[in-house]
């Protein structure tokens, strides 16, 4: 199947009164390639009705309890088209962000998700490369060629040692995916949970590895949150080790990657 810009929807997650979210909404509607855009929140208010007016984009209300998986499962239960982005409401999206996923898509039979490079956005200044970034770059090394987008043996190996993949630069193809795509329950690692989930799948997962999104780092951000909630996040890694690895080598990972976290904290 080829695909085109209009076979794609952002769903954008809006949550409370973020400041960024405006700033997001405009980065989508400079897309070179235009699809679709739409709106969901689990936390109407006024801020997000009126940006929603203002941009005649369609709002969507999730009524259950809020939550980050429930919020994500709906948006794109919303979604009309083949194609989803979930766009974070703090982050951005370079203007060749839609035609660049496209253009990876259509490279290969059987995609189940593309997903990008991406810089950090750090006190309004956009960082192209600093230790995380290098590491996760490296990590996704092998991805590079198109050739090894298909390979669940390459990409379960990556996904052993710690989740490279940017959940906010991920599009996904919806069909290719369980109806709920992410585990209800699951906080911190809900994205590195369901990437493990999709490795085992047939087809494809395409990297861009061209910078083409920015991820907003700040104290407010609910990865900085997640960081900072106690141990609850060093648990979900180590269990996310587990699907990998003997508990030897997973107990060895852990300590190396709690490390890593620290930055994504300001």
């Amino acid at each position: 199947m080829s695909y085109s810009a209009k076979d794609h929807t952002f769903v954008v997650c809006a949550y409370k009164e973020s400041e960024y979210l405006e700033s997001c909404i405009r980065s989508l509607l400079k897309q070179r390639v235009k699809g679709q855009i739409i709106m969901a929140t689990s936390t109407p208010n006024a801020h997000i009705k009126a940006l929603a007016d203002k941009y005649q984009l369609k709002l969507y209300e999730n009524t259950d309890k809020p939550g980050i998986a429930s919020d994500w499962n709906f948006g794109l239960s919303c979604v009309k088209t083949p194609l989803a982005t979930i766009a974070h409401q703090d982050d951005i999206y370079d203007p060749d962000y839609l035609e660049q996923v496209i253009k990876a898509l259509n490279k290969v039979k059987q995609p189940i998700i593309t997903h990008s490079a991406y810089y950090e956005i750090r006190e309004g200044k956009k960082v192209y490369s600093n230790r995380l970034l290098k590491i996760k770059k490296l990590m996704l090394l092998p991805q590079v060629p198109s050739w090894t987008w298909n390979s669940k043996f390459l990409r379960r190996r990556t996904l052993s040692l710690g989740c490279a993949i940017c959940c906010p630069s991920v599009t996904y193809v919806l069909d290719r995916l369980p109806k709920e795509p992410f585990e209800v329950g699951c906080k911190a690692d809900l994205d590195w949970q369901a990437w493990e989930k999709y490795s085992k799948l047939k087809g494809a997962f395409c990297y861009i590895k061209k910078p083409i999104m920015g991820h907003r780092v700040h104290e407010e951000s609910e990865t900085s949150n997640v960081i900072g909630d106690g141990g609850g996040r060093t648990g979900e890694d180590y269990d996310m080790y587990r699907k990998f690895w003997p508990k030897w080598i997973a107990d060895i990972l852990i300590k190396f990657y709690a490390k890593g976290q620290d930055s994504n904290t300001l």
